[in-house]
């Protein structure tokens, strides 16, 4: 009876150290930790760029708006797309792209993967980076994952599909429904500095409520006080 409470003990240690390996990299999410240990994943570039992005897209509705906007202020931006949605509407990606935007891969769904599970993850993170080749007619560079949690699974199906992990070093808080535009921005301009990626959202992950309407409002004076300050702002691929 010993021997096998030992046994059981062992394996549960096991599977904890397991579990532990698999999502201690997402402690990347905490900006302290990540600008320390994973400095990449700030995504930091030049000091006279900002990175423009938005998660969750492509929506059919939403996402026309940013284009108009973005062409307004003269900017390109990088969309990273949920690959569930874009296989749905691939034409908003195609069309994206063709407006001069860069597309990168958000995942599948926008679900964590806390729990190990690695072909799912190269699976659905190839099937999410064919899908956006198939409507851009290029393949993607970028992967942020869903709540930018990026676990050692994600981490090596990223690697497998050829996708360069990348999170942000400014954000808004955009996803929240009762927030203002001006409290959208007043956080992102808290947080930026020349060489910094912002992380802003173009739609929700199902395509519900109204936060974008929001975003699209302090769209212009985070891109005026950027450039105000002596920054560009583009893409990633602008960025580095």
């Amino acid at each position: 009876m010993r021997s096998v409470a030992v046994a059981a003990a062992g394996a549960a240690i096991g599977a904890a150290g397991l579990g532990l390996a698999h999502v201690g990299p997402a402690a990347s999410w905490l900006p302290p930790v990540r600008r320390r240990f994973w400095p990449a994943l700030d995504a930091r570039g030049r000091a006279d760029h900002v990175a423009l992005t938005f998660d969750d897209g492509p929506d059919p509705v939403s996402t026309p708006r940013f284009w108009d906007l973005l062409d307004e202020l003269d900017v390109r931006a990088t969309f990273f797309v949920l690959g569930s949605r874009a296989a749905r509407h691939p034409e908003v990606v195609a069309e994206t792209a063709a407006r001069g935007h860069e597309v990168a891969v958000h995942g599948w769904t926008h679900q964590p993967q806390w729990l190990p599970s690695p072909q799912r993850d190269v699976t659905e993170l190839r099937l999410a980076r064919d899908v956006v080749e198939q409507a851009c007619g290029a393949r993607p560079v970028w992967f942020r994952p869903p709540f930018g949690v990026l676990t050692t699974g994600l981490w090596r199906a990223a690697r497998r599909a050829e996708l360069r992990p990348v999170l942000w070093g400014a954000w808004g808080r955009d996803w929240e429904e009762d927030r203002s535009a001006a409290e959208v921005r007043h956080t992102v301009l808290g947080s930026v500095r020349g060489g910094t990626t912002v992380l802003l959202h173009d739609t929700a992950p199902d395509g519900r409520g109204e936060a974008w309407r929001t975003t699209l409002e302090a769209l212009p004076g985070i891109v005026e006080r950027c450039r105000g300050a002596g920054w560009n702002v583009g893409t990633l691929a602008e960025h580095f």
